[in-house]
């Protein structure tokens, strides 16, 4: 390949961080968010040249210029050897520099060496790293784990559990899982909805709802970085964290392995059962809530790869394959009491070309998938005997997981260093997602809340049930389409490196939704107070009478939100790197994004295509000139878009209905007999949101003004090298949510409001019961007239009752890290930080609310009042410290450990000091038994103490390609509750399940592994 010359512009001193912006703002392309790549730099005696070789084909020489600088950007990751050359001989070397995806690695040279010296290379030769602890060429937050730390790391197999080594990652409700069943993270106070996924560049994030993405296998994963903010212009569409994957590619030298884990589960520790906490109309305190001592779990995971040239220096392949396999038993607690034998299927692969075409233009090409089948036959479950009892059917229910989901991906990414100080990159890809479930073969309606019969009906024994285990499906043929196109082009102009580009997605959901199972309909049972209405007073377009003796009431619910959507997403930025001086680096940048999302007739319902300006602005201070002290800040705006499944109830023809009865008894199948009629504002069923299965009028769909979500965010930390062998350093963040999207209810409010501003009440049409508002807002909703046109309620917050939108995180860590000298590595981290306000995001974590920006808050202000609180992604206090020591030259120890503070503990009933339900939503109001309850003040779950630990034998016979592994997750055997139940019932009538666990850490359990390397 031929030399490339890299031009510089005017003599600086040779500070690390002239280095650095040499390096990083150089005539090659500057590092982005989600890179692929890293950069070298360095200082050598001015008219040598240095020489850049590695395994994959890069091979460059450049001149050091007359400041004493050199610098190539834009190279891939991997392992390379740094050449100094004098008079056309090597007189030093630096041996195995690994790059850092995103970084910069420091690979400078002392002035002594001559030219002689090359007849005793060995002496100047050094095998290692050069790279300085500190970083001064990044302004962002971010965490790289690399693939040599994942082989040694006691780490469950996942993309979110490598994420929660990460300062400000924690673990997100366990009712929210991702497109193949992860569980997922919360960072930096962001919902589990607010991340974005990368692989190799490409955005592989659900596009439905957000939960989650498509990630690698496990042994396919060069590196890691995890994004806690801060990052640049060219990427947005995340207000919590990125978690993005390198995969690996194949050398100049041909290598294979395989590996067998086996996670068996007569080595797992048998968990205890959770029990209710309190007396209820058909349950004890102290009884058992959920039987755990039937759950089991044996898992194997057999994974292989090769890679290498196909061309050597011109063409390379890198093939994985990894398949996990866990066969479980569960019971599910006493609302739904069934015994579950469980399968489960996740097979993953990856494939990656690399073609050098020549020494300007390198081609990537990236194939993925990542599935998930699932498979469990259920049993009915006595709860009085303890024991499995006739087989009811397949799992249907799509909770814990769809029975068939995940995604192919295939992207390409094309480089071309056109001149020294131009360079483009371009981007595309597809996934393809696959989402089904199969079809109850149920023709019973399910029966929700058993416990909730009149007990003088049901004989007493905590309820009567059948065969349909699940109130709603999946539509079984769900599929959609994600396209990426990224464009960046890079220019460099004496101490300005300007890029800019487009970021543009285009995504299709086809046939998404839920229905109920059976005939079409469940019944749910509950329990009111006698002699006062069910929902809302006379007059409300929501009304419900009183219920029957006791209390007690059935309703017949259907729901159906099966439809098509799509939705685009478009993005432009432009980007400044300026090199201010010889110590300063300043980022300014500007995105301007836009969302538009379709409905199921392909028309427009949210237009958020005004300018979105999203200004991004960072600097970085090597103090000392020497990378020994980095003080660095960073602010910026960040929007969020809607995803694919807002369409689903916000804009679609959904139905979501509720029939009110009392009855006189129950039968065999747990089905109400002897039903009466509850005299309700329709004179049949009800929708509290006005789903009646009619197809939304994409203008009443949300409000005129409506305004994409955004945050805000603020940074600001330093690093310090102690010694030389030691980093330490402090980092505060300040976010605050500026505006969120969600739905309001309270269409009384809406019509009232219209009258005030003098419309005659008799021309006012149906007045949708769901409309996507601002929360805090002033809104501007279309309202059907009687002459077949519209008026125009302009609401204020004020007439809704709202407080003003808060969701404000705070957040303060610091470090002490030990970087790997060849013998140990670790790391200590600890965060304090508090999450509060009211609004969570886009999901509620506490009630179980998937519904993307459909949650229950902001439907009506009774709902909203006494809301501010400590939401429940907020941890006080996490002690974080993982490492690895080589015991011996074949024993390796490596342990992970975390301490956490407990999540917010809430209690949720009916509302106001007389417990009434103005609204009809039960107890989903912030009082308790008669009292203000705000989240956060019924204190909060237990601190949790996890401690993994792994051991691995290397034998030096075997020329160390063959390791044995054992791993033991949860060593001191922490069974602590994660999250209770927090609804209430109202005073006389409690829920039963109210403070029960509804999930605890996972108990102690080993994994054992053998790998081969060659």
């Amino acid at each position: 390949m031929s030399s490339r010359i890299i031009r510089q512009g005017s003599a600086l001193r040779h500070s690390a961080l002239a280095i650095a912006l040499a390096m990083g703002l150089g005539s090659t392309g500057v590092v982005f968010a989600q890179a692929t790549s890293g950069n070298i730099f360095g200082t050598a005696q001015p008219g040598d040249t240095v020489q850049i070789s590695g395994n994959t084909g890069f091979n460059r020489e450049i001149p050091v210029d007359a400041s004493g600088r050199f610098q190539i950007s834009n190279v891939p990751v991997g392992t390379y050897n740094v050449d100094l050359k004098r008079n056309g001989a090597v007189v030093d070397s630096r041996k195995n520099v690994s790059l850092t995806v995103g970084k910069g690695s420091d690979v400078s040279f002392a002035a002594a060496a001559t030219a002689a010296s090359a007849q005793s290379l060995d002496s100047v030769t050094v095998t290692a790293n050069s790279l300085p602890p500190v970083d001064v060429s990044t302004v962002d937050s971010r965490t790289v784990i690399t693939s040599e730390q994942l082989a040694k790391l006691p780490l469950a197999r996942t993309a979110e559990a490598i994420a929660l080594l990460a300062p400000g990652a924690v673990g997100g409700s366990g009712y929210f899982k991702g497109p193949t069943g992860n569980s997922l993270v919360s960072i930096a106070g962001g919902s589990v909805t607010e991340n974005a996924y990368y692989i190799n560049g490409f955005n592989t994030t659900d596009p439905l709802s957000g939960f989650g993405g498509i990630t690698l296998p496990y042994g396919a994963i060069d590196q890691q970085e995890i994004l806690a903010g801060g990052y640049g212009a060219a990427y947005g569409r995340s207000a919590g964290g990125v978690i993005s994957q390198v995969g690996k590619r194949g050398t100049n030298e041909w290598h294979f392995g395989a590996q067998v884990l086996w996670e068996p589960n007569g080595a797992a520790s048998a968990p205890g059962n959770d029990h209710y906490v309190i007396s209820g109309p058909n349950t004890s305190a102290g009884e058992i809530y959920k039987y755990n001592e039937r759950d089991k779990q044996t898992r194997t995971v057999e994974s292989a790869y090769v890679g290498g040239p196909l061309i050597k220096d011109k063409l390379y392949i890198f093939l994985a394959a990894e398949q996990e396999r866990t066969e479980a038993t569960n019971v599910e607690n006493q609302d739904t009491p069934t015994y579950q034998s469980q399968s489960y299927r996740n097979p993953k692969y990856y494939a990656k070309l690399d073609w050098n075409i020549n020494d300007s233009n390198i081609l990537e090409v990236t194939g993925a998938s990542n599935k998930q089948s699932y498979n469990a036959s259920q049993y009915v479950f006595d709860y009085d005997s303890l024991q499995r009892g006739a087989y009811i059917g397949k799992d249907t229910s799509g909770n814990p997981t769809l029975n068939k989901t995940g995604a192919d991906v295939y992207s390409a990414k094309f480089t071309s260093y056109i001149t020294d100080d131009l360079t483009l990159t371009a981007l595309y890809g597809k996934m393809k997602g696959t989402y089904s479930t199969d079809v109850s073969s149920s023709t019973n309606p399910h029966i929700s809340g058993p416990n909730s019969q009149d007990p003088t009906l049901n004989g007493g024994n905590g309820g009567i049930s059948n065969d349909n285990p699940a109130s709603l499906t999946f539509a079984p043929n769900h599929k959609s389409t994600n396209t990426n196109l990224r464009i960046d082009l890079s220019y460099h102009i004496g101490d300005h490196t300007i890029t800019g580009g487009i970021d543009n997605q285009n995504i299709r959901d086809k046939d998404d939704g839920q229905y109920t199972t059976g005939p079409g309909y469940a019944w749910v049972y509950a329990q009111g107070t006698e002699g006062k209405p069910i929902v809302g007073a006379p007059g409300d377009s929501d009304f419900v009478g009183n219920p029957g003796p006791g209390g007690y009431y059935v309703d017949k619910y259907k729901y159906n939100t099966t439809a098509s959507v799509r939705t685009t997403q478009r993005a432009q930025y432009i980007e400044d790197s300026w090199q201010v001086n010889d110590r300063w680096l300043v980022k300014i940048g500007l995105r301007n994004d836009q969302f538009t999302n379709y409905d199921t007739n392909g028309s427009a319902y949210l237009r958020l295509r005004s300018p979105q300006w999203a200004p991004r602005l960072g600097a970085t201070w090597d103090v000392n000139g020497d990378s020994s002290l980095k003080i660095y800040a960073n602010a910026g705006r960040y929007y969020l878009a809607m995803p694919a499944s807002v369409a689903l109830r916000s804009a679609g023809q959904s139905l979501y209905t509720r029939e009110y009865f009392t009855y006189t008894g129950i039968d065999s199948l747990g089905q109400p007999t002897g039903l009466t009629p509850i005299q309700s504002a329709t004179g049949g069923p009800i929708s509290a949101n006005g789903e009646y299965g009619v197809q939304r009028d994409p203008n009443t769909a949300a409000s005129r003004n409506l305004k994409s979500e955004y945050q805000d965010e603020f940074i600001l930390g330093f690093d310090k090298t102690l010694g030389d062998k030691w980093v330490y350093g402090a980092k505060a963040t300040l976010r605050k949510l500026r505006n969120a999207i969600d739905d309001v209810g309270d269409s009384n409010i809406i019509r009232q409001t219209l009258i005030n501003q003098g419309v005659d009440p008799t021309t006012i049409g149906t007045i949708q019961g769901s409309y996507l508002f601002n929360p805090g807002r002033a809104s501007q909703f279309l309202v059907p007239n009687t002459q077949g046109g519209y008026y125009q309620a302009n609401v204020s917050n004020g007439d809704f009752g709202f407080p003003k939108l808060q969701r404000n995180y705070y957040g303060l860590e610091m470090y002490l890290e030990h970087p790997f000298d060849g013998k140990w590595y670790g790391k200590l981290d600890y965060v304090y930080s508090k999450s509060y306000g009211n609004s969570e995001g886009q999901v509620r974590s506490d009630i179980n609310q998937k519904d993307v920006s459909a949650t229950v808050d902001w439907d009506f202000p009774q709902l909203m009042e006494y809301s501010g609180g400590e939401l429940s992604n907020s941890r006080r206090h996490v002690v974080k410290a993982y490492g690895s020591y080589q015991l011996t030259e074949e024993f390796l120890l490596s342990g992970n450990l975390s301490i956490s503070s407990g999540a917010p503990k809430s209690c949720l009933g009916q509302y106001g000091a007389d417990e009434s339900d103005p609204v009809g939503y039960g107890d989903f109001y912030h009082y308790c038994y008669g009292q203000p309850s705000s989240p956060g003040s019924m204190g909060h779950t237990p601190w949790l103490y996890l401690f993994d630990l792994s051991a691995e034998y290397r034998p030096v016979w075997a020329d160390k390609k063959l390791a044995f592994n054992i791993t033991v997750f949860n060593v001191f055997n922490s069974r602590e509750t994660m999250q209770i139940y927090p609804q209430a019932g109202i005073t006389g009538a409690p829920e039963s399940n109210y403070k029960a666990t509804v999930f605890s850490s996972t108990p102690r359990y080993a994994r054992f592994g053998i790998t081969y390397d060659f």
